[in-house]
């Protein structure tokens, strides 16, 4: 059916003009960063400074064309400065333009192949380190210049030097260099009270502008930057090398990785600060590429994709790679028109500027992040190594180190032995325990036998193995030791957490029913919010709805539906075996009576599985048997025992109830929540009477509600021992009744022992527990002396 009425489709991208109202001021903002940002960089590489502005401008022309990173700003990096340097002063500059040229076309095949994702293997320790080594040997030198004096040959040099340049101060030069630093520090910091216009000039362009200003008004004798023609004068053909070639190859190599590198983690980050659309990585590669082997060409530096101009030009509103190619118009006019000016600029003011964006190559974030994940040695000899030798060898030592680390950690295993604990006992006794953690393999085996030779000859021993991976002499060798050990008298249990482990192995080659058991199922223990992408469900009732734009009909987003595909790709396999043998009928071994709160879950609370447990849930875990107010309790109760025959029956209340809350306030309300509250009515009158369960939990500082939870499992299991299917299982000995309690804040359990809860513990319970020793279920949460 159609109206009269004409809908106009909604417009999901800009139009060109929308496109260039934003982009062409932005590019305006990005040319005055890159302008002071190119010069310094071309210096650092001992370059000729048109070089750094042919770079720019090919980097805005050919690679933000073609390139894959939609608001990615391509130019001379300061991450390239130490190696380009090394390589003009090995090959010249015009050999050092083929090297560039070369390397263009190796990304281009990058590219093509599409390898641009290979890249981003390389460890972020190693790149961030190699960028931090970069830094610090461009601080090392530039600080010279700033000082008034000329920087040397390598860092080690310029670190011994620094005191003396400290010394002889050259006044006008330091001071130029000092006041570009500050500028440069303090910029960023200015109070917001400032108006917008003030605070979003650059700072690069304000410092090198406004230094250049105050040293030619007061006519300083500093030195300047020297041109030596016109940047069309200054377009060199590449020359190629006579001899070294294999250093000329390793040069190629290492410009085309870097520059990739770089270029690859500098578009995943830009792709983070917007919402439109994300990189084409292997397109990014053949655009950088092409930027190269042009830049080459015409005499320009090497080009990477660089995070200080892509931020800006993000920050600045663009909405295309238009602003990135007009950008690189704008270099060319001002380096063609206004080239004269750039020589009235003072060594010392570029220096002063490249010594802020080398110290801002050196990041603590990236450290911390390091440190937490291991891996900040990778970091420090990645550092080390670029500023003591060459940034060739120090990102070599980084990723051997990064692979040994991970080789450490494949095969290497955690290995403790723990002496007997007063608290601790396993059937009556004190055991050792032996605890193995990580990958157990050969390697690991000396350390072994050295952990196990501390265990006494006869003593009780517990071994467990927390190990993900399990190899075939490191079994050999625990199967022996265990075999020797009770053969002299001592008891050996071996408690894993793993697939395929030392119980496994025993099992399969004795063929006992051990030999089909799985591991354990994968995030068993895990909220949805803690492993599902896009979902909040903290318990706090948030994240309940779909994400916009996700399709409830196909489960997108969905985390029930989410769930369920998990279980079938990782654990529907794995609980098979034991479904098959239950395919024809359940036997549990208890009834296990709960509240409906989500965060009491049975089956990871009792280590149990399928088959296991019976489960009942209902609000406030209330056993209204035999009242008359409700039957479905009472049928469970009834189906349990005569059907199912259960031996056990398990009341669990847990701190904070609700539905405690409720009928102790009485806030449940006239309809049925409030009529099935009245279930509760008998434990709020006992525990106000003075229930002995009540004062030992006051005594320990539980609020009422929590009290009264408690009363309340003494209560409920009471009302079960008066129906009378479970009166006459009771006289016939054929049922016992266990009272749970699970504290929610720190994920413990008591049990229920005479007239108070006992935390659970490995020991036997008491006397006067609910229960038997070697029952299941209070074998799960036993409990140790009373306190």
């Amino acid at each position: 059916m159609t109206t009269g009425a004409t809908t106009v489709p909604e417009r999901d991208t800009p139009t060109w003009r929308e496109k260039l109202r934003a982009d062409l001021p932005a590019s305006l903002v990005v040319f005055l960063v890159a302008v002071p940002l190119s010069l310094g960089i071309a210096v650092a590489s001992d370059a000729p400074l048109t070089a750094g502005l042919i770079a720019a401008a090919v980097g805005g022309l050919v690679a933000g064309a073609l390139g894959g990173s939609p608001l990615q700003v391509s130019g001379p990096a300061a991450g390239l400065t130490v190696v380009v340097a090394d390589l003009v002063g090995r090959f010249g500059w015009g050999v050092t333009c083929a090297i560039t040229v070369a390397a263009g076309l190796l990304q281009v095949l990058f590219g093509l192949t599409r390898t641009g994702r290979a890249a981003l293997a390389i460890s972020p320790a190693v790149v961030h380190g190699m960028l931090a080594g970069i830094g610090v040997t461009i601080v090392l030198g530039q600080l010279h210049v700033v000082l008034g004096g000329e920087q040397q040959d390598d860092a080690i040099a310029n670190v011994l030097e620094l005191p003396g340049q400290l010394i002889s101060l050259h006044g006008p030069a330091t001071a130029l260099g000092l006041a570009v630093i500050a500028i440069l520090l303090i910029w960023p910091r200015l109070p917001r009270s400032l108006p917008g216009w003030v605070r979003g000039i650059p700072a690069p362009l304000l410092a090198v502008v406004l230094v250049t200003a105050v040293a030619g008004l007061f006519a300083m004798p500093v030195e300047r930057v020297e041109i030596g023609g016109s940047l069309l004068e200054a377009i060199t053909p590449p020359v190629l090398p006579e001899g070294q070639w294999g250093a000329f190859a390793v040069g190629v190599l290492t410009i085309a990785i870097i520059a990739s590198v770089e270029s690859l983690l500098s578009a995943v980050a830009v792709d983070r600060m917007h919402a439109g659309a994300k990189s084409d990585l292997d397109r990014e590669l053949i655009g950088q590429g092409a930027g190269n082997t042009l830049s080459g060409l015409l005499g320009g530096l090497p080009i990477t994709g660089v995070i200080v101009r892509s931020s800006t030009n993000v920050a600045a509103g663009a909405k295309s790679r238009a602003s990135a190619i007009l950008h690189g118009v704008w270099i060319v006019v001002f380096s063609v028109a206004l080239l004269g000016l750039v020589q009235q600029i003072p060594m010392a003011v570029l220096a002063g500027l490249l010594v802020v964006i080398g110290a801002r190559l050196v990041k603590l974030a990236h450290m911390r992040e390091l440190h937490r994940h291991g891996e900040l040695p990778v970091y420090v000899v990645t550092v080390l190594g670029v500023v003591v030798t060459d940034l060739l060898t120090g990102v070599i030592a980084g990723l051997a180190l990064a692979l040994l680390l991970v080789l450490r950690r494949v095969v290497w295993a955690s290995i403790e032995v723990q002496e007997p604990a007063a608290d601790d006992r396993v059937d009556g006794e004190r055991p050792w325990h032996v605890v193995v953690e990580g990958a157990l393999c050969f390697p690991s085996i000396p350390r072994l036998a050295r952990r196990l030779g501390q265990v006494p000859a006869g003593a009780p021993v517990v071994v467990d193995l927390v190990t993900d991976y399990l190899d075939h002499a490191a079994y050999d060798h625990l199967s022996e030791w265990i075999e020797r050990h009770e053969r002299g008298g001592g008891h050996v249990r071996v408690d894993e957490v793993g697939s395929m482990g030392l119980l496994d192995r025993r099992a399969a080659s004795s063929g006992g029913p051990g030999a089909r058991r799985p591991g354990p199922v994968p995030r068993f223990l895990s909220p949805w919010a803690v492993w599902q992408a896009g979902h909040e469900a903290t318990g706090g009732g948030h994240g309940h709805a779909l994400d916009a734009g996700e399709d409830a009909r196909d489960g997108t987003g969905d985390p029930i539906l989410t769930g369920l595909r998990e279980y079938h790709r990782r654990a529907a396999g794995l609980v098979a075996p034991y479904l098959s043998d239950l395919a024809d009928g359940q036997s549990p071994y208890a009834l296990f009576l709960t509240c409906s709160d989500s965060r009491v879950v049975p089956n990871v609370l009792t280590s149990s599985g399928p088959g296991d447990l019976f489960t009942v849930r209902n609000v406030g875990n209330l056993a209204p048997v035999g009242t008359g107010a409700d039957a479905s309790v009472g049928a469970s109760v009834e189906y349990a025992l005569d059907a199912l025959e259960v031996p056990t029956l398990v009341v669990c209340g847990h701190s904070g109830c609700g539905a405690m809350t409720a009928a102790l306030h009485g806030t449940g309300g006239d309809g049925v929540l409030g009529r099935w509250l009245d279930g509760a009515d008998e434990s709020i009158d006992r525990w106000r009477a003075g229930h002995p369960v009540a004062a030992p939990a006051a005594a320990r500082g539980a609020c009422d509600v929590d009290q009264l939870a408690m009363v309340n499992v003494a209560v409920q299991l009471d009302r079960l021992a008066r129906h009378p299917a479970v009166a006459r299982a009771l006289a016939e000995g054929r049922v016992r009744l266990v009272g749970l309690y699970f504290d929610i804040a720190s994920a413990r359990m008591s049990v229920l022992d005479g007239d108070r809860f006992v935390p659970a513990s490995r020991d036997r319970l008491g006397a006067g527990a609910a229960g038997t020793p070697g029952d299941p279920v209070t074998a799960a949460f036993p409990a140790p002396d009373p306190v």
